[in-house]
């Protein structure tokens, strides 16, 4: 370890057992209606991946080993995202510490935090991820990492500062192929992937629309628009008595229905939902209960913490397409699925604290008003 990484690590270990004393109630306050993220809480969810951002074990490895290559440890083919248990985790811890900089420049951790984004996703590390996506790899961290991937652009992308367009240039070569490999791939898709965990088709599409936008790939933005007309356009009363499953992060019901509320019109998306979740219009409030999380130290079972989350974003992007008296109802479904999660932030056990913050980072600026 040289001094300079030495020193950062001492200096992040102070402030790791200094904050950690914190209750819930500090990290967040309410103001109309709103959860805001406070300073001190920005620091402790930005210390969640700065502790593992570096931790190369335990690692979930899903590449498929071709030969002896790569028989070696991870960090010598994810020089970039070997952190944080797996590379998806990696990714959207990456894309965490972006956005909590680009709301709260002035953390503590700001100095610490920059050092390891500009280290991590350097040009020479980006192409070395970039390599493993060939053969049997192509379809490497397809559906959920890609999505994420180009959200992490997607956030460099609108940061109006040098070392975000910096390394935002860096990043651009693995953002392209998987934009090309999305335009690629739905096309030969038959089938929709509705399940609540990783390869949840409609939320890996929602993140990549976004970039879309934000990069004025109008390729993607068609290849997203089309797959889920083709996919969801004519799906009607969807189960969602049928949700949570007992492993489930992501709502296949509602991750669906916020992709639609991207790529349809307003008017024709409102005839759309009345079809698909007409309890959204008739019972909003009880169509789906919060989800419990038994045991944190479980790595399938906390997953229900993060449904939560999921549950809160997907609300709230429905609730902006819809009139007003609908529109309240369902975002105080979502406020009533955020005043649950939140406190689960400081959990304390990795099999959470790896990946939580950034559901919970996504569902706070989720809300309405908030970017």
């Amino acid at each position: 370890m040289t001094s300079l990484k030495r020193g950062h690590f001492f200096t992040f270990l102070c402030l790791l057992f200094t904050t950690n004393a914190l209750n819930a109630q500090e990290y967040y306050k309410e103001s109309n209606h709103q959860f805001i993220l406070t300073t001190e809480g920005a620091s402790y969810l930005s210390r969640l991946p700065m502790k593992c951002i570096d931790k190369e074990f335990p690692y979930k490895s899903g590449i498929t080993i071709e030969d002896s290559n790569l028989v070696t440890k991870p960090k010598n083919y994810h020089p970039a995202f070997y952190g944080c248990f797996d590379w998806h985790s990696s990714v959207h811890g990456h894309w965490m510490l972006v956005k909590l900089l680009k709301q709260f420049p002035g953390l503590p951790e700001a100095g610490l935090i920059r050092a390891s984004l500009n280290q991590h996703l350097s040009a020479e590390n980006i192409q070395q991820e970039l390599t493993l996506f060939t053969g049997d790899n192509k379809s490497f961290e397809r559906i959920y990492g890609w999505g994420w991937l180009l959200q992490l652009q997607n956030e460099l992308m609108t940061w109006n500062d040098p070392l975000g367009r910096k390394l935002a240039a860096n990043l651009a070569p693995l953002s392209h192929y998987l934009a090309a490999a999305w335009t690629g791939f739905l096309p030969k898709l038959v089938y929709p992937i509705r399940v609540g965990e990783h390869s949840n088709l409609a939320f890996g599409l929602s993140l990549s629309y976004d970039y879309a936008l934000t990069a004025g790939d109008t390729a993607l933005q068609n290849a997203i628009r089309t797959a889920a007309i083709r996919f969801y356009k004519k799906d009607k009363n969807c189960p969602a008595g049928w949700e949570p499953g007992g492993y489930d992060f992501l709502s296949p019901c509602l991750e669906e229905a916020s992709l639609m509320s991207r790529v349809l019109p307003k008017a024709e998306y409102q005839a759309w939902l009345k079809q698909f979740m007409p309890g959204l219009f008739t019972h909003p409030e009880s169509i789906f209960t919060i989800a419990e999380v038994k045991d944190v130290t479980d790595g399938k079972l906390v997953h229900l913490n993060g449904l939560n989350f999921s549950r809160t974003w997907c609300l709230y992007h429905i609730a902006q397409q819809l009139p007003a008296d609908k529109a309240k109802a369902v975002a105080a479904l979502a406020r009533k699925h955020l005043t649950s999660a939140l406190p689960n932030i400081v959990s304390g056990d990795y099999a959470g604290e790896h990946w939580l913050g950034s559901f919970a980072v996504y569902a706070l600026f989720s809300q309405p008003g908030m970017k």
